[in-house]
């Protein structure tokens, strides 16, 4: 039977915080309720643009636990669930499981570098082991193992792999897995500077891991739809094309900081970044907004602060 996976926009929220420094839990219905009404099709809570890095174990806990109460109809919850071993991640997707979430995305544990067979072995034990249904995140550009296509093809062949993401700039690996026809969502990272966006959905990828959809929802569930049509297609290129100022900034340093600082400049619930993570400020910060009012997404979704 064909695996139950995601097409569309896939937004990696941010993590609001409160002045404090703790977890906003109120700020997540928020996040949730306005993606939901523009069209996001799923949401990872706690990837690298939730600083999940940051946060300790059990306030991990806690968000999985507060945030499924806030689901909405249509609109699944992953999770990540990387953890600093094979077994610390079984216990975190478990943990995810038993409190309802929908799925959970999973990378390789940062800063070990293991060799292929050895990822491609661990990512197999976690989906062996998970309630749940599972997304692997192939970025290299973080934890350095990188997944070529043949291991992911193998990986698709479990029934608990359901989607990957791919954060690669080598369209023709994007290619190579396409070609094999994998029973998974092939999802790509919406970074112009790696290019992948309009080469994946042309090669029939199921949508985008993203997000810039943190600021412009509508826009990227526009950019993410799969291709069914002519006009499919060309609604994808004309909203990617008219968003690359956006795409460029919330890409201008490492993620989250740009969209984090912007979201909070816009008066949606952020809070403060982490350190070490700094904020945006001055002229930096304002180049943002500044490309907010141009795109007339100030008047689109309400943002009066910009």
């Amino acid at each position: 039977m064909p695996k139950t996976t995601l097409e569309g926009s896939f937004c990696a929220l941010i993590t609001p915080f409160n002045a404090d420094g703790s977890v906003d839990h109120e700020g997540f219905r928020t996040w949730i309720d306005f993606h939901h009404e523009h069209g996001t099709s799923a949401l990872l809570l706690m990837g690298s643009t939730g600083e999940v890095s940051l946060l300790s174990w059990e306030e991990r806990r806690r968000i999985i636990r507060q945030t499924v109460r806030f689901r909405r109809p249509g609109m699944p919850l992953y999770y990540g669930c990387t953890g600093n071993s094979t077994e610390s991640t079984i216990e975190m997707v478990r943990h995810a499981g038993a409190e309802g979430a929908d799925g959970a995305i999973i990378t390789i544990p940062s800063y070990i570098c293991p060799p292929v067979e050895d990822a491609v072995t661990y990512y197999l034990e976690v989906a062996d082991a998970s309630p749940i249904p599972i997304g692997i995140y192939n970025n290299p550009t973080r934890v350095k193992t990188d997944l070529p296509a043949e291991a992911v093809l193998r990986l698709a062949k479990h029934e608990n792999i359901v989607i990957l993401k791919e954060s690669t700039s080598r369209v023709a690996q994007i290619a190579q897995v396409a070609a094999g026809r994998p029973d998974m969502a092939v999802m790509c990272c919406d970074s112009p500077n790696l290019g992948l966006v309009m080469p994946v959905m042309s090669l029939g990828g199921q949508g985008t891991a993203n997000m810039t959809g943190n600021i412009a929802p509508r826009e990227l569930a526009a950019i993410s739809k799969p291709w069914a049509s002519f006009a499919d297609a060309q609604a994808c290129r004309e909203t990617y094309l008219r968003l690359l100022p956006l795409l460029f900034f919330t890409y201008s340093t490492v993620n989250p900081i740009p969209v984090k600082s912007l979201a909070r400049a816009l008066g949606m619930p952020a809070g403060d970044l982490r350190r070490p993570y700094r904020a945006l400020q001055g002229g930096d910060l304002e180049r943002g907004l500044r490309i907010v009012r141009e795109l007339g997404l100030a008047e689109t979704y309400g943002y009066s602060r910009a």
